[in-house]
Parts: structure tokens; C-alpha cells; sequence
């Protein structure tokens, strides 16, 4: 279970240095084969290889009124591998469409990772927070 955040730079060729923490987990449980492809919601989701093969199936079988989605979530799928540094390569393709630059946000979200620009994340967390708090949360227990 992947979790946490870390605010991170892009090198000049669009590399992410993955922070130490999940590297060795990301080697154990993927051989360090990741894939990654863009979520219509303006970020990036970084997946295992054998969890990523799992949720390929499951995006496959959606019913054709999905199409628009299952083409978006799998037509921008990226197979990368982390190289000996710990750094993966994110496509110019795939920052170009979500607005990635230099600075990002990395999120653990369990299963994957969610690679967001900063500034996109920033503004769209400042605009969540106005509003009011979804009633399935308000009875959550922390």
C-alpha cells in the first residue's frame, strides 16, 4: 500500500526521481515496471505492472457508454521502467496533457500513485475546501 505525499521537480528531460521510501517496494513487487497513464481529472495515476494488468481488465470490460473513458484511461498508457537511480521518464505526451512542468505533487493512494503539477493541485485543493463537506464524510470517525 502505497501512501504519503512528497512535492518534487521534473528534471529538464521529464524524469521523476521517485522518493527512496517506495523504491525498494516498487522493486520487489514490479521489478520496478511501472505504468502510466492520465486521469480526465487533470493528473497523472503510476501503477505496478501487475496491478496496472489487473486494472487494464477491469477498464476493458466497462460497457460502451464508457468508451470515452476506457479510451482516455487506456490509449494513454505508458509502460516505464525505473532506471538504477530510482527515476522514471514521464512522457512529454503525457505531461503536455495534464499541464505537468517542473514541480509536482506525488501521492501514495494505496494501490498507485497519483502525479499531479503543483500549481493544478494547489488551486484545485484551495477550490475543494470552499466547499461544503460531502455527507458520507461528515459521519466518517476519524
Amino acid at each position: 500500500m502505497f501512501q504519503g505525499a512528497s512535492s518534487l521537480c521534473l528534471d529538464a528531460k521529464g524524469r521523476l526521481s521517485v522518493p527512496s521510501r517506495h523504491r525498494d517496494c516498487l522493486n520487489a513487487l514490479a521489478d520496478d515496471q511501472l505504468t502510466i497513464t492520465r486521469h480526465p481529472h487533470g493528473y497523472l495515476m503510476l501503477y505496478i505492472r501487475p496491478e496496472w494488468e489487473k486494472t487494464r481488465e477491469r477498464i476493458a470490460a466497462l460497457p460502451m457508454e464508457a468508451q470515452w473513458w476506457k479510451r482516455i484511461l487506456l490509449s494513454n498508457a505508458m509502460d516505464v521502467d525505473m532506471d538504477r537511480t530510482g527515476r522514471i521518464l514521464v512522457s512529454p505526451e503525457l505531461r503536455a496533457a495534464v499541464g505537468i512542468t517542473r514541480e509536482v505533487m506525488l501521492f501514495g493512494m494505496g494501490n498507485h500513485f497519483e502525479l499531479w503539477d503543483k500549481a493544478n493541485y494547489e488551486a484545485q485543493e484551495a477550490q475543494f475546501k470552499q466547499a461544503p463537506m460531502p455527507a458520507v464524510i461528515q459521519g466518517f470517525s476519524f
